[in-house]
């Protein structure tokens, strides 16, 4: 099924077969799954980019005297 059938599925879906509703929600649930550990993945990253770029910036502080 593609994109454009799901989109179908969800703008029509009284009148779907009980196989189309099965098929879009079983997307749907993968694509929520796939989107939530991308989502903690990019979190885990930000953290991490935000903790080296506060730790550099306390030792540049700390070697010209700015903190």
């Amino acid at each position: 099924m593609t994109n454009e059938q799901i989109i179908e599925v969800l703008k029509n879906y009284k009148n779907k077969s009980n196989k189309d509703l099965i098929f879009a929600m079983d997307f749907l649930n993968e694509d929520f799954d796939k989107t939530k550990d991308l989502l903690i993945k990019l979190s885990k990253h930000l953290d991490t980019t935000e903790e080296s770029y506060y730790k550099l910036l306390e030792e540049f502080k700390r070697r010209t005297n700015n903190g």
